[in-house]
């Protein structure tokens, strides 16, 4: 199981090692409003999953908002410490 800062460490691991294979490394390179659009689409999704679906189906979408988040945060160079002084 995942938290949001082993999420953070593999995804900051990523970017810094600059994986070509990396889904993130794409996205991060492809910049803020390609990662933008993703934010907005997986919030959408994760309302209509508690809207209409199971708990579990909304954790999933929520997850994925989560991680194209922490995705933003690496493009902007927003560290950890940096977003919880806003929690």
């Amino acid at each position: 199981m995942k938290s949001f800062d082993r999420l953070w460490d593999e995804l900051s691991e990523r970017v810094a090692n600059e994986d070509p294979h990396s889904g993130t490394v794409r996205l991060v390179n492809n910049g803020v409003h390609e990662i933008g659009k993703k934010l907005v689409e997986e919030a959408a999704e994760a309302w209509m999953a508690a809207e209409h679906e199971s708990p579990e189906r909304a954790a999933e979408e929520l997850s994925q908002l989560l991680y194209h988040a922490q995705v933003m945060m690496l493009a902007l160079g927003i560290t950890r410490e940096q977003l919880e002084r806003y929690l």
